[in-house]
């Protein structure tokens, strides 16, 4: 008895030790620098809308039984396409994006560089040897090759899009992080000066460097351990330039914040909508590929780029489920979607969507 007290006790002051100082699970906010937001209430963030998941005892079930199906098809059976970068030089005038898989992707507007979600490590965790590993295997780069980029924007803390690996082997190479309230805090642990990062709540807008950025909402949740839920912001943002405007949703289930947005900002010529790790039980924070459809709608968008898929299994479905859905409905609803592979840029200018159907 006295034994297996001892090891309660270990294992206790343990995972104490790894929630205070291993830095991958980033730093809690004080709740002074984000008790101003409407969004924060009862020591923690709220989504306008109730969400949550289904938790009743019938969904925990069906998804443990989910979780051992065979044959799902959950990831690719071989390496999926990738594409070197940089594949080719692009005139400043013209807006270029690049999608890294995921939502990590690279948007060039106005002579900028802007990287959003940059999560660049081999598996969505707080430690690299555990879950579920990323498809392409490599990136199509090496970090240290990335030119220099102008902005980093981050839409929440989550391990998919928030990487403490990637950030400390980015930040000698980025002169500002734009993030939502309280991300930031995770930012300062991991060595960014405060003076190189701006928190934003939902509806704050920015001008940098000739763009205006606009914090947008988003329906989701955050966090990086036991005692941190919710505890930073979430949200979307708007990017707009001389010329071009984009929308990039980060994660969100669908609502009619996404009205609400293209009412203040639309119509915008690219939207970067979730569609991925998605599922019915849990689709208040992760539309369906259809929900994305009409969200781009929503928003006034001419362009969709589904994002939030190619790179890691979180959910259940097939891999390929959500680009067969998306363009299925996209072609429905007349939505024109782009289909790059890993690497691939494209130009936001007619006769430029890509458009193949690389992942069969």
């Amino acid at each position: 008895m006295f034994i297996t007290l001892i090891l309660l006790l270990v294992i206790v002051l343990t995972g104490m030790m790894i929630v205070r100082y291993y830095p991958a699970l980033g730093k809690k906010p004080a709740r002074e620098r984000v008790n101003s937001s409407l969004q924060y209430s009862h020591g923690s963030f709220q989504n306008s809308l109730p969400t949550s998941m289904d938790t009743s005892f019938s969904s925990s079930v069906s998804m443990i039984l989910d979780l051992f199906k065979r044959n799902a098809n959950r990831k690719p059976g071989q390496a999926i396409p990738r594409v070197a970068f940089p594949s080719i030089s692009h005139p400043h005038p013209v807006t270029n994006v690049t999608w890294f898989g995921h939502s990590a992707s690279m948007i060039e507007i106005d002579g900028k560089r802007l990287l959003l979600d940059p999560m660049f490590g081999k598996t969505p965790s707080p430690f690299p040897w555990i879950g579920g590993k990323r498809y392409s295997k490599e990136l199509p780069f090496q970090l240290d090759e990335l030119p220099s980029i102008d902005a980093v924007i981050f839409s929440h803390d989550h391990y998919d899009h928030l990487d403490y690996g990637t950030i400390r082997k980015l930040r000698d190479k980025v002169k500002q992080f734009f993030v939502p309230l309280g991300v930031g805090s995770h930012l300062e642990r991991w060595g960014i000066h405060p003076e190189h990062i701006v928190e934003l709540n939902w509806w704050d807008k920015v001008e940098f460097n000739g763009l205006t950025l606009a914090c947008t909402p988003a329906r989701h949740f955050s966090g990086r351990n036991l005692n941190d839920r919710n505890a930073t912001l979430w949200c979307s943002w708007v990017i707009v330039g001389e010329t071009t405007r984009i929308f990039f949703s980060g994660d969100s289930g669908y609502g009619p914040h996404f009205k609400e947005i293209g009412n203040a900002f639309g119509p915008f010529d690219l939207t970067l909508m979730e569609c991925g790790q998605y599922d019915p039980r849990w689709a208040p924070i992760h539309m369906l590929p259809e929900e994305t459809v009409q969200a781009h709608l929503d928003v006034g968008g001419n362009w969709l780029l589904p994002i939030h898929w190619g790179a890691f299994t979180l959910s259940f479905h097939e891999w390929t489920d959500p680009i067969k859905r998306v363009t299925k409905k996209g072609a429905e609803r007349n939505v024109p979607v782009a289909t790059p592979k890993i690497g691939e840029t494209f130009l936001l200018e007619e006769d430029s969507l890509p458009s193949s159907i690389w992942w069969e």
